[in-house]
């Protein structure tokens, strides 16, 4: 189970970065100008690339940087989830 839900957080946005891209190719011109930033959020940071698809089209102004804030803190949490799960093994 735990392997799932590992497999499910690293590759779950990466998975949904690319399909949105090949469903909508032309929001994802409009969002970035290059290839490079795109490609950095999918390999570093995909749920703060999510967030930043969704939320640009507008403009990013009041709300929106909560949900990019909230993107953030999904990759995060992603990168640092076994912190917590070793609790247990600390001497006390």
């Amino acid at each position: 189970m735990c392997c799932l839900f590992t497999t499910l957080v690293l590759f779950g946005p990466r998975l949904g970065i690319l399909v949105w891209w090949l469903i909508q190719p032309i929001r994802w011109q409009a969002t970035f100008e290059t290839f490079l930033w795109p490609f950095l959020g999918f390999l570093f940071a995909p749920w703060t690339t999510l967030m930043y698809v969704l939320v640009f089209p507008g403009g990013i102004v009041g709300f929106d940087w909560i949900w990019l804030a909230l993107g953030l803190l999904a990759d995060i949490a992603s990168y640092s989830g076994g912190a917590y799960t070793g609790r247990e093994r600390i001497p006390v």
